[in-house]
């Protein structure tokens, strides 16, 4: 390719830093080389620079499970607890979530606020937009992220003939197409990357195996046993629809908006929230990405108190006038500081509150209750015997999908209320804990909540210990092995 010499030249330019690095810190009063933070900045474009010509897109990424990935307390918390278990796993999930920190070589215990910019966005554009090799589901997330600047060719599922009349008028656009021009900064070169728009594409990351059959992750094998894949329909042509969930077609709109003028008005747009079941408990400081918010670290924004009206005028305006005593953090001790950051946790949260609805949606996309259903006509002082329908409306996957085997969670509650408004049974209830009244909840372990003898769980329990065999699953809280000999099925 036409670039070879650009990638030559950046990895031996980067092999000389990390040689000089090297030597800095063979000094007793040198500090890391500053210009490898400055090249790995500059080899792994932000979304925030993608924005400058794609802002809906953006804004549509901003707030998705994707850009979240990096970012989740939870995974952070599931992937700590892995390593504390099993140390030799290493960077084997982050390899997904912080997919250019991985790259970059940031080890994978580095905390939020000492890595880069870029490694907090998860999977961003350039995780999916410099990839053009075809991977299948034994990657588990060792993807190639081509490295280079912003000029650099992004892969995507068009050819770049609008891109070539832009570059062709690039006077007219006022871009720049090198480093020492001036103008709004693009990549030089759109490649088809067909792989990009099929179900294939997908299965790198959302297919995860730890060993012979042992799988942390089996959308793609549940999408390959569906009526959707029988049909032609793709992962994309419901998580990237016009409606979250359904395979009903793309919104179109322009390819970019380059200083005010649009490229490719009626393009197929593709919807870069990739509707999903998750939701984000991080700090609205902190998530959705917002430029505006990178004024403050993620540390300032961690004793940033949201919930209270901090910022809020009325609110200020009585701590001014010393009718409210609060004392501040230093760094929001300003209440200008504490103005800004109260607009851009409203700005994030009507974001979130868009996601909330996109959820919604999908979930109700995906499934029906219908119920219920009595076996006779009630009658007072009878015992009753009724039941409700779950069925599952979404051809791609069981329900629910199986990320992470045993971590969602779908169970049916219902409670019989009488005239009095008091509760005098119910399925589906939880322990102190949150957890579903199962074999598992420690209260009913402990004697102290009744076990839910009715529950309708559609949780998979893929963590076993006392059967061997993968493919079998057992849920009996047994911490010992009956059969010593382990044996692992291909």
């Amino acid at each position: 390719m036409s670039d070879t010499p650009l990638r030559i030249a950046s990895i031996l330019g980067l092999l000389l830093l990390l040689v000089g690095a090297a030597t800095y810190a063979a000094t007793e009063e040198a500090e890391v080389d500053p210009h490898l933070d400055i090249y790995s900045e500059d080899a792994y474009p932000s979304a925030a620079k993608c924005a400058a010509c794609h802002q809906q897109i953006y804004d549509e990424w901003s707030s998705s499970n994707h850009a979240y990935s990096a970012i989740s307390p939870m995974f952070h918390k599931f992937e700590q607890k892995i390593n504390d278990l099993a140390p030799t796993i290493g960077g084997f999930c982050v390899r997904c979530h912080v997919s250019v920190g991985s790259a970059m070589g940031e080890a994978r215990e580095t905390p939020l606020w000492e890595r880069s910019r870029v490694s907090l966005e998860g999977v961003t554009c350039i995780t999916c937009h410099r990839v053009n090799e075809r991977y299948t589901k034994g990657a588990n997330g060792e993807r190639r992220i081509i490295p280079g600047d912003i000029h650099q060719a992004m892969y995507g599922p068009f050819s770049g003939e609008a891109l070539e009349e832009v570059i062709e008028a690039k006077g007219e656009y006022k871009v720049s197409t090198s480093p020492e021009e001036r103008g709004k900064k693009i990549h030089t070169t759109a490649i088809k990357f067909d792989q990009l728009s099929d179900s294939e594409f997908c299965a790198s990351c959302h297919q995860v195996a730890v060993n012979l059959g042992i799988k942390l992750e089996v959308v793609w094998d549940q999408y390959r046993d569906s009526p959707a894949f029988a049909q032609g329909i793709t992962c994309q042509d419901c998580h990237m629809s016009n409606t979250p969930g359904v395979p009903s077609g793309y919104d179109t709109g322009p390819a970019a908006i380059i200083n005010g003028k649009v490229i490719n008005a009626e393009r197929k747009h593709s919807n870069h929230q990739f509707y999903g079941p998750g939701y984000p408990i991080a700090h609205p400081g902190i998530f959705p990405h917002n430029p505006d918010a990178e004024n403050w670290e993620i540390e300032d924004w961690l004793t940033f108190n949201y919930r209270q009206p901090w910022g809020v005028e009325d609110w200020e305006d009585m701590v001014e006038d010393e009718e409210l005593d609060i004392e501040f953090p230093e760094v929001w001790e300003d209440r200008d500081d504490r103005e800004e950051a109260r607009e851009i946790i409203e700005a994030n949260l009507e974001k979130l509150r868009e996601k909330r609805r996109m959820r919604y949606e999908l979930l109700e996309n995906g499934s029906r209750v219908d119920g219920p259903f009595f076996a006779s006509a009630p009658t007072a002082g009878s015992a009753l015997s009724f039941h409700y329908t779950v069925t599952n409306l979404n051809s791609g996957h069981n329900l629910p999908s199986g990320s992470l085997g045993a971590q969602p969670e779908i169970w049916f509650n219902v409670a019989l209320i009488d005239p009095d408004g008091i509760n005098v049974w119910e399925s589906g209830y939880v322990d102190s804990n949150g957890d579903m009244a199962d074999l598992h909840s420690l209260d009913v372990l402990a004697g102290t909540l009744a076990h839910d003898d009715q529950l309708f769980n559609l949780q998979t329990k893929f963590l076993t210990t006392n059967v061997k065999g993968t493919d079998r699953e057992m849920y009996l809280p047994v911490n010992f092995d009956l059969d010593q000999l382990p044996l692992l099925r291909p």
